[in-house]
């Protein structure tokens, strides 16, 4: 058991980043909430929680950027020592697309927003761990459905996501590290705004067996399940958050 459990959510400052920072801080851990652009909030995420009593900070970083993820790390050590549980929440979303009408540009940048982010984390996270620990990396349930008709390229990066986390999780049992995923379904986040749809959990809620979309808070919660010794024979594995799809 980790005594001193310190941990990095990218993209911590909205929807299921900014609700897992704010349970981990309860649950003790030290929590860096990464952010690229929304200082604003990610401070007020950490205000928050210093208000309750936790330890955290906010810290930008662009985490498609080797560099940046490396001072991101470096700057988490400095102030709460080794990184032991990493949350791999940093993602991007672009408005619905057929295949055909995706430029080469667009389908690149979805890979580094949603999969080269998560490599490089992991990847640093690797190398400066000595004392084990957890790796959670938020999928999504279009890495099954592959999202046909409308994002393509995002369940794309989803699928591969899901891979990288299958291997992972085995090159690592020798070290003491378990790699796991989420897969969130439609949960009531901003990025849906950035898809060009902020209303589209509402309207998706009559398909989904539970008749309602899901609280950023619930998938906190298996995130931080996940990342916790309850879990501790636990690697490989993916949770489906989506309400019975």
């Amino acid at each position: 058991m980790l005594m001193n459990k310190v941990v990095i959510v990218t993209g911590g400052s909205r929807g299921i980043g900014a609700a897992t920072s704010l349970l981990l801080a309860q649950q003790g851990y030290r929590v860096c909430v990464n952010y690229r652009t929304r200082q604003q909030d990610a401070e007020a995420i950490v205000s928050q929680i210093d208000q309750a009593g936790g330890i955290a900070l906010s810290y930008q970083a662009d985490v498609t950027d080797p560099n940046q993820v490396d001072q991101l790390f470096n700057r988490t050590r400095e102030i709460f020592g080794e990184v032991t549980h990493l949350v791999n929440n940093a993602g991007i979303l672009f408005p619905q697309s057929q295949l055909k009408d995706i430029s080469l540009e667009r389908f690149q940048t979805m890979m580094n927003g949603n999969l080269m982010s998560c490599f490089l984390c992991c990847k640093t996270f690797i190398h400066q761990n000595t004392l084990g620990g957890a790796i959670v990396n938020v999928s999504s349930i279009a890495a099954r459905t592959g999202s046909p008709f409308e994002y393509v390229d995002y369940a794309s990066t989803k699928g591969a996501m899901d891979s990288l986390t299958k291997g992972l999780s085995l090159e690592l049992t020798k070290d003491n590290i378990r790699v796991n995923a989420v897969r969130p379904g439609f949960i009531h986040t901003d990025i849906h705004a950035d898809g060009g749809e902020p209303n589209r959990v509402e309207w998706l809620a009559p398909q989904i067996p539970m008749k309602r979309g899901g609280d950023p808070a619930e998938v906190a919660q298996s995130i931080a399940w996940l990342l916790s010794d309850e879990a501790s024979y636990v690697t490989g594995s993916f949770v489906d958050i989506a309400g019975g799809r």
